[in-house]
């Protein structure tokens, strides 16, 4: 006879910690500042390497 698939039953996620949000504002910030940086860097580096080799 029809085999019948029933949802299995599962137990909810279990949630070893809660988020630490001070941790990921801190880490959130810290990336945001090392991009901004970054950026900083490469546009003088561009500036500097466009007054070397100039055209």
């Amino acid at each position: 006879m029809a085999h019948t698939n029933q949802a299995e039953h599962h137990a909810e996620p279990v949630q070893e910690s809660p988020m630490d949000y001070a941790q990921h504002e801190r880490t959130y910030r810290g990336f945001l500042t090392g991009v901004k940086w970054t950026a900083i860097s490469m546009a003088v580096l561009i500036v500097i390497l466009y007054f070397l080799v100039q055209p």
